[in-house]
């Protein structure tokens, strides 16, 4: 805490001082991504004022670390010419991303600034779709032939490796730039300088295709304990790697899409919901589209429960355990299918029948055990709380166990659903899931109110 207090103490002394040499000393001496974080503490003014007091490759080191909210507004204050050196400075996957979020004229007037070999990495990355392997793919990578010498791939790879992300795989590229096989640094450095690649490369490597989904990259980086993934694209030619880093950010935005999802404010068929970057517009648009739903789902709740006038009429104390009930059934449910989708990501569970029948096996016990619990519990305290007869408990009771032991067992399964049918299963938001419990526990509720108290309707 001291050290942050520090550097903020730091950096705020230099917007005011604009020593660019005390900059360029603190620069080296503290790691970018706190530099960013405590930068974030100035105006975009002030942060653009030291930046340009940089060179261009620490610039957009820096810059790679701020959030792309950050981003945005620092590429709108910085000038043309730093934005053009900051674009050709900056590791290619991040110059991409950075690319695709700005506007289409601000685009058209950077290319030509541009260098030929930046412009064309940035419009070839830039063509893969947002959320697939091709969009988080760097083309700084080492490359070898499998007919050079390991004297040959050692002086090749100390021209070309200053460029490269890492260079502790090697990868071996036919002359069709072809993926064949990967070499490590070590097994170059021990072996005899006649040797050949073709000879020490181990052949088969795992690697991702540019269409694939994203996610499929950083799980095959987890699977197979990568520093990094090649990547192809549909001529089977490599286009570059996604590294360790690189998928450690995608599981983070995967966790929060997740999370967005499952709370019901996801959007569809685009980008996820912001609240700081979002527009007014999109904010509003995504989220009365679920809201209307379960609206949807609240009207055909209320219009039955509205149809049982005469019973509740009767034993108007039906009225108070409404709520409990039915809420007990969605919370459980979100339980269950939170844990379900968890495993799913995981990789645990697949869309199979013999996973469907071990989640139905765990799941019955455990809902019907917690199903029974909250039954009881809920009917000692109705009885000492409101004194209700031995048939309003039996209605109580038994409707808090099925409705806790049903919600479990639908909110666990749901997930197969929408992986059946093609979707996301945290589409299946945690609001949803309430309200169709909701509804399934108002029939669940007078069913048994009919079967206990249907008496009283005949006198």
């Amino acid at each position: 805490m001291k050290n942050r207090e520090n550097l903020l103490f730091a950096v705020r002394h230099l917007a005011l001082s604009q020593d660019a040499e005390a900059l360029k000393l603190l620069f080296r001496q503290t790691r970018p991504a706190d530099l960013a974080e405590a930068l974030d503490a100035l105006t975009a003014a002030e942060v653009v004022s030291l930046l340009m007091r940089l060179d261009p490759q620490a610039r957009a080191d820096l810059f790679a670390y701020f959030s792309p909210t950050r981003q945005d507004i620092l590429l709108r204050a910085l000038p043309r010419e730093a934005v053009v050196r900051l674009f050709e400075a900056m590791p290619s996957d991040d110059r991409a991303d950075v690319f695709n979020r700005l506007g289409e004229e601000v685009k058209r007037s950077l290319l030509p600034a541009m260098a030929k070999v930046e412009r064309e990495d940035i419009l070839k990355l830039a063509a893969y779709p947002e959320g697939s392997v091709g969009s988080v793919t760097s083309s700084d990578y080492v490359y070898v032939g499998p007919e050079m010498t390991v004297a040959e791939a050692l002086t090749h790879i100390r021209t070309t490796a200053p460029d490269g992300e890492s260079v502790y795989v090697i990868y071996v590229l036919d002359g069709n730039a072809r993926l064949v096989g990967t070499v490590s640094l070590r097994d170059l450095v021990v072996a005899q300088e006649g040797t050949r690649i073709r000879e020490i490369m181990q052949g088969d490597p795992v690697f991702a295709r540019a269409q694939w989904p994203r996610a499929q990259a950083a799980e095959l980086i987890r699977r197979y304990d990568l520093l990094a993934l090649p990547v192809v694209n549909g001529g089977e030619r490599m286009i570059g790697i996604v590294t360790v880093d690189d998928a450690m950010d995608i599981e983070k935005q995967e966790d929060a899409t997740q999370l967005a999802r499952f709370g019901g404010t996801s959007a569809l068929g685009g980008p996820d919901l912001d609240v700081i970057s979002s527009p007014f517009r999109k904010m509003f648009g995504v989220r009365v589209f679920w809201l209307a739903i379960l609206t949807f789902f609240g009207v055909l709740t209320s219009t039955f429960v509205a149809s049982q006038e005469e019973i509740l009429s009767e034993v108007i104390v039906l009225a108070a355990f409404i709520a409990p009930i039915v809420d007990m059934g969605g919370n459980t449910g979100s339980q269950s299918a939170t844990l379900v989708i968890r495993a799913m990501a995981l990789g645990e569970l697949r869309l199979r029948w013999s996973d469907v029948w071990f989640i139905i096996k765990r799941e019955l016990p455990v809902a019907g055990a917690l199903g029974l619990s909250i039954a009881v519990l809920e009917m000692v305290l109705a009885w000492f709380s409101k004194g209700i007869g031995w048939d309003v408990l039996m209605v109580v009771g038994l409707s808090m166990l099925a409705c806790t032991a049903l919600g479990g067992v639908i909110g666990a399964l749901l997930p197969f659903a929408a992986r059946r049918i093609g979707t996301d299963p945290a589409t299946l938001s945690s609001p949803l899931i309430t309200s169709i419990m909701d509804l399934l526990g108002v029939f669940i509720y007078f069913g048994f109110a009919y079967l206990f108290l249907g008496d009283l309707l005949t006198n």
